[in-house]
Parts: C-alpha cells; structure tokens; sequence
C-alpha cells in the first residue's frame, strides 16, 4: 500500500515537471532568452507568499532548535532557487523507484 502511495504521488510530482518545464519553454520562447522559473516563485505564485514565510518562520523557529541554523539559509534556499521542473522531476522519479515492485528471487534459482 505504501509503495502504491508512493508510485501515485512520484507520478503526478513527474507529471507537474513536465507542465513547469513546458512552462518554462514557452516563457523562454516568447522572451528569446532563457527563462527558468525558481521553485520558490512557483510555491509563492500557487500558494502565496505569506506560505513560504510560514514555512521559513516553522523551519527557524522549531526544526532549527534541534539540529542548528543550517537549514533554511544556506540548503532550503538554495533548493527554492533551483529550477521547479528539476526538483519536482528528482523528487517524483525518487518516489516511482522508491516505490517499486520489486522481484522476489528464490535463494534456490540457479
């Protein structure tokens, strides 16, 4: 069931790169220069801005406590700055592997 869960999410994560790249595709064929749309201006274009802040206010404030204040500067924003299409794409093909069926082998085959 679990590994079911895991397929279906990484599927529709694949399926969202694939709209952001052709997204992106057709920003950079009507601007004639390379246009990639950072994962932390899509977040603040589908869910707002004020959801990104939440987030970086619960980062800093509970997770940071635990393990330092190395979460959110230098790694979280430096995956918001990578473009959408690869972090959904890596993230979605991560889970449809994760998520495989996977072959039982007999310890008696030859």
């Amino acid at each position: 069931m679990i590994g079911f869960i895991a397929r279906f999410t990484g599927l529709w994560l694949i399926a969202g790169a694939l709209v952001a790249l052709v997204v992106d595709g057709t920003k950079t064929i009507a601007a004639s220069a390379l246009t990639v749309t950072p994962l932390g201006g899509a977040w603040a274009d589908i869910l707002g801005p004020s959801s990104v802040m939440a987030a970086q206010i619960f980062v800093q404030r509970t997770i940071e406590a635990y393990i330092g204040h190395w979460l959110w500067d230098p790694l979280i924003q430096w995956i918001l700055m990578l473009p959408t299409w690869l972090v959904l794409g890596l993230l979605g093909g991560w889970l449809v592997y994760a998520g495989r069926k996977r072959r039982l082998r007999s310890a008696f085959a030859a």
